[in-house]
Parts: structure tokens; C-alpha cells; sequence
């Protein structure tokens, strides 16, 4: 299914811009990681600047749900997580292993690889999304294939869809148009390219840059991400990707300063890319007691406290079959600014005086 966009001033770039749900409970007491609960967001958050303009402070506590927001400075952190980290025998994220990590890292927007959970019906996915991430949280997941693309988002997801790959039947990429906090859009472009050789990967890549450019406006934030199965940095790939989103380093890095991401942790096969829009706004991940200033690569097994970590556990990145270690990018995007009020400096309001107070007649 493919759906339209609204015309607008589009883009010619150049490098700008089968189990039910998990009731996830202590899973080792040893291991001191327990489940942290969700937190769900507030009721009367109903747009992103509600949501970002919430009870919750910029902080970067490891708590699940929260969004991180600095109303007074005028900015809100934005957390964009690419994510291919199915475990077990069915390229899924059944077994508990993904959702955890995805828990750990509390995303705003995720780019989800093989989107399978349960059945895989509308109301398994829902499921999926509420308990890993909160029940106000928006998803979008790709139709047909059997290893489905996906975005998911603390923030409303107003458009959404889907483009052709054209190397493969077995996943489309996925995109959504979301309203984060702020006056401009996100466009999240979640892919799975191919691992068969780099010729194809270039291909999917060209039809990317295509589609970007057809569809998406010149002045939006854009962000592509994903598992792009990718042997090197180097890739002719992302030479082609480089026309839309900044493909140069410094890149993500793990606690050892390992930024390679497949399950051997030997080649950089997944990616968070943003256009220069977005990129300028970007700042340092921040994990347990470690800042990393060009995004995170969460490898559980790095580890050495629960600090960060919770309610993953050490062994989650090593489970059977996990495909990938998840990367974290954070930008911080300019929102408007709440003025002080009376009520936050302690004071009372003062009361302005009515032509009654000054005895005159109302004009």
C-alpha cells in the first residue's frame, strides 16, 4: 500500500538537510535487573509540544517512557533508536530479548527491523508496542513481507507508508511523517537493505534518495535508519545516501569504541543518518555514567553495572540468534520557549486594577 503525501516544496538535496504479549517480570534477582515499569503519558498530551512541554524535566535518568524536555531553554531531546534486534528461531521480537533493550534505551523514535510479534495481527503489534514502549505510543508497520519495516514514535505519526525496495519482496521501507515537538516535522525512514552484495544495496539506496527527494519537503527534519547490512563504511551505498543525510563520521561507539554493530561486532551494519537539518541540533548520548558524542552503539554484554542497563540484561545481546546491536542517536530540536510565570517564582499574580478599583465608569 502506498499512500500520497500533501504537495509541498519538495526536496533536491545535497547533503542537506507465537506468543502473546510479554508479561515482563524480574527476569534474574541475581542479576539485580529489575523490570522498571512504563510511563505511560499524560492524558490531556494531546500534540508533541504538550507532550514535550509535560511534567517530565530534562534529565537522563534511565526511565522508561519518559521524554526528556527543556521547556525553558527552548529545546527538546529527541532520541532516535535503529533497531534490527529479533531473537529465537522466528525472526521475532517474541522472545523478550529486543523489547528489553528497547525498554533500556527509551526512545522517542525507533526505525524497527522485522516487525514480527506473535501472530503478527494488528492487535499483536499493538500489544507489542504498548507493553515495550507505553500505550500512547504511535506505531506504523509496513504491509506484506515477511520481515516488515517499522516506525515507532512517542510522538503523533500524521502520515505514513510505504515505498518499494526495489531488490527484494520481502520488505519495503517505511516511512512516517511525525509532529514532534517544535514547528518542524520528522521524516522517519526505517529500511532493511540487503545483505546479497553491495551492487544491490546501492540500488535500494538510489531508489531511497529518489523517493526522499519526491516526497519529502526541502525544510523538514529527515532521518534514515536502520540495518543497512553494509560491509564497510565505505559502501557505495551510502556514498549514494550522502546526496540526502550526512553519512561521515565520527560514527556511534560502544564503551570500548566499537562502533561495528552486527552480532560479531566486526562490521558496521546498522545506521541512524539525519540531514544537515537535523544533525546541527545533535548532542551527546548520555548512558548510565558515559556520554558518547556521536550516538551509542548498546551492546548489553559492555555492561558492568545495572546503571543504564535495566531492564535489560547482561546476556540480551548474546541471546540465540539476536541480530544486531541497537544504535542511539540524540538531537536536541528547538521548541518554543515557556515563559516564567508569577506562580513558578514563588509570587503572587499581581491583580490588574478594573476601572471598578479605580472608580470609573467601565468604558
Amino acid at each position: 500500500m502506498r499512500f500520497t503525501v500533501v504537495p509541498r516544496l519538495l526536496r533536491g538535496r545535497s547533503n542537506s538537510t507465537s506468543v502473546r504479549v510479554f508479561a515482563f517480570a524480574m527476569a534474574s534477582l541475581a542479576a539485580g535487573a529489575a523490570l522498571s515499569s512504563l510511563g505511560c503519558l499524560p492524558a490531556q498530551a494531546t500534540s508533541a509540544d504538550d507532550i514535550a512541554q509535560s511534567e517530565h524535566a530534562w534529565d537522563e535518568t534511565n526511565e522508561p517512557g519518559a521524554p526528556s524536555t527543556d521547556a525553558e531553554g527552548g529545546r527538546a531531546r529527541l532520541r532516535v533508536v535503529a533497531a534490527n534486534i529479533t531473537s529465537g528461531t522466528r525472526q521475532s521480537y517474541d522472545e523478550g530479548h529486543g523489547a528489553r533493550i528497547l525498554q533500556a534505551l527509551r526512545p522517542d523514535v525507533v526505525l524497527i527491523q522485522e516487525l514480527n510479534y506473535g501472530y503478527d495481527e494488528p492487535s499483536d503489534i499493538r500489544a507489542f508496542v504498548d507493553d515495550t514502549f507505553g500505550t500512547d505510543f504511535h506505531y506504523f508497520r509496513e504491509e506484506g513481507g515477511t520481515i516488515p519495516n517499522g516506525v515507532v514514535s512517542r510522538y503523533p505519526i500524521v502520515e505514513s507508508g510505504q515505498w518499494e525496495d526495489p531488490a527484494t519482496s520481502t520488505r519495503a521501507f517505511a516511512w512516517a511523517r511525525i509532529d514532534i515537538p517544535g514547528d518542524v516535522d520528522l521524516w522517519a525512514v526505517s529500511v532493511h537493505l540487503l545483505t546479497s552484495n553491495s551492487s544491490d544495496r546501492r540500488r535500494e539506496a538510489d531508489a531511497i534518495v529518489a523517493s526522499v527527494r519526491r516526497e519529502i519537503p526541502e525544510g523538514d527534519y529527515l532521518v534514515v535508519g536502520g540495518d543497512f547490512n553494509t560491509s564497510s563504511r565505505g559502501e557505495s551505498a551510502l556514498g549514494s545516501l550522502s546526496a540526502i543525510v550526512k553519512t561521515s563520521g565520527p560514527y556511534p561507539i560502544d564503551q570500548t569504541g566499537n562502533g561495528n554493530t552486527n552480532a560479531s561486532r566486526g562490521k558496521p551494519y546498522d545506521w541512524v543518518l539525519a540531514d544537515t537539518d537535523l544533525g546541527q541540533h545533535e548532542i551527546p548520548v548520555v548512558i548510565g555514567s558515559g556520554q558518547y558524542a556521536s550516538g551509542f552503539v548498546f551492546d548489553t554484554r559492555r555492561f558492568r553495572s545495572p546503571e543504564g542497563l535495566a531492564p535489560a540484561l547482561p546476556g540480551d545481546s548474546g541471546s540465540r540468534n539476536m541480530q544486531h546491536m541497537a544504535v542511539v542517536r540524540d538531537f536536541a530540536v528547538p521548541v518554543a520557549p515557556v515563559p516564567p510565570t508569577n506562580a513558578d517564582a514563588g509570587v503572587d499574580a499581581p491583580v490588574p486594577p478594573t476601572n471598578v478599583d479605580a472608580g470609573a465608569d467601565a468604558r
